[in-house]
């Protein structure tokens, strides 16, 4: 039920952009978060999307650690500290073990932020699945 929360998160945050977004979740990894992050970004094939629009959600449940990582298309038009706040919002839930909404609210975020630099079109199709991937 939970998963069907942040997959319906995703679908409304998808209907004000052209980005797209997935959120990958596994257990831990012995690899730095961000590299770890960035494998699981090509092994999702997430960097083929037509306009270089795909973001990443990574979290590492055990190791409390979560990566914001977007594509090519994103990171050239957009300032370095552009998931900042994303990504605060997130972390407030997640200190208070509120997993879920911390994800949700980081979703719904994200969609508004890309919004601005990748607006929906008429002809945007959903590149990318919007399930959850586990690993």
């Amino acid at each position: 039920n939970d998963e069907q929360e942040i997959v319906a998160a995703i679908k409304v945050a998808e209907k004000n952009t052209s980005g797209e977004i997935r959120v990958h979740i596994e257990h831990s990894t012995e690899k730095d978060p961000y590299e770890r992050a960035l494998e699981v970004f090509y092994l999702l094939e997430m960097n083929s999307t037509k306009d270089q629009n795909g973001v990443l959600i990574y979290v590492a449940v055990h190791d409390h650690k979560f990566v914001i990582c977007g594509d090519k298309g994103i990171n050239d038009v957009v300032p370095n500290d552009f998931w900042e706040s994303t990504k605060e919002i997130m972390q407030a839930h997640f200190k208070k073990g509120n997993f879920k909404q911390g994800l949700i609210d980081g979703i719904l975020k994200a969609g508004e932020e890309l919004k601005a630099h990748f607006p929906w079109q008429v002809d945007d199709e959903n590149e990318l699945s919007n399930q959850i991937s586990k690993g």
